[in-house]
């Protein structure tokens, strides 16, 4: 997994209503304060729509 903590992952998605694309995750993690370094991470994420917060997660593994 690229270097991101998974429970402040969760933390910085929470609110988002899915499915969601890749706008509705950053503009998630920008609303919940998250670390520089998840918003770094998630805009690194392909343009696609996640289903469920494990999308998410699996896609920020999927970075490495």
């Amino acid at each position: 997994m690229a270097k991101v903590n998974p429970i402040q992952l969760a933390k910085s998605l929470k609110g988002v209503n899915y499915p969601a694309d890749k706008a509705a995750v950053l503009k998630a993690a920008d609303t919940n304060d998250a670390p520089q370094a998840i918003k770094d991470i998630l805009t690194k994420l392909d343009e696609q729509t996640f289903s469920r917060p494990t999308d998410v997660t699996k896609a920020v593994k999927e970075l490495d």
